[in-house]
């Protein structure tokens, strides 16, 4: 979530109620489930660990408003995050987040990003199929492998879905 944060900011900066609209858009029905104070516990920690810094904004009509921003390092935690192929999640909520954002901050290619996770997913895959070979038929350890097998295969088959969908919206 913080790193979702953190991309949804390197896009413009944004005011607390803006950002989890922002989050709430770019999961769709999914997110139907977010604590809005999740997302205001978590940016405030982002302020604290030196990441977001906040302004306070006048308003003419309304009371004044903090808008959050992003800091020089808060940026690099961004790109970071972008490259990281890490894939420790059963729902890819995250990785689908990664990729709206970076669709919208055009700091890196939803294609690209989609392409570079199932390079690493399908060299999983072949350590996992290794493994398996090493294992005794119909031991309890092959069973194992099985599974973590077959999850990285829907993986890498979602991921396929991502970048049919993603080619289909076209840059921009």
């Amino acid at each position: 979530m913080k790193d979702a944060i953190l991309a949804l900011l390197a896009k413009e900066p944004a005011h607390g109620y803006e950002l989890r609209q922002r989050l709430a858009a770019a999961l769709g029905r999914a997110g139907g489930g977010l604590n809005p104070g999740q997302v205001y516990v978590t940016r405030s920690r982002l302020e604290r660990s030196g990441l977001v810094r906040s302004e306070t904004v006048g308003q003419a009509s309304q009371p004044d408003k903090k808008v959050y921003e992003l800091t020089p390092a808060g940026r690099d935690q961004v790109a970071t995050w972008l490259a990281d192929v890490s894939w420790s999640k059963v729902a890819p909520v995250e990785f689908h987040l990664k990729l709206v954002a970076a669709a919208l901050t055009r700091m890196a290619d939803p294609v690209g990003l989609v392409d570079a996770q199932r390079l690493e997913l399908l060299r999983q895959l072949r350590e996992l199929q290794q493994l398996a070979q090493a294992e005794p038929a119909g031991s309890e350890g092959g069973l194992l492998i099985e599974g973590a097998a077959l999850r990285l295969q829907a993986d890498i088959r979602w991921l396929e879905v991502c970048e049919q969908r993603w080619l289909e919206r076209g840059p921009g």
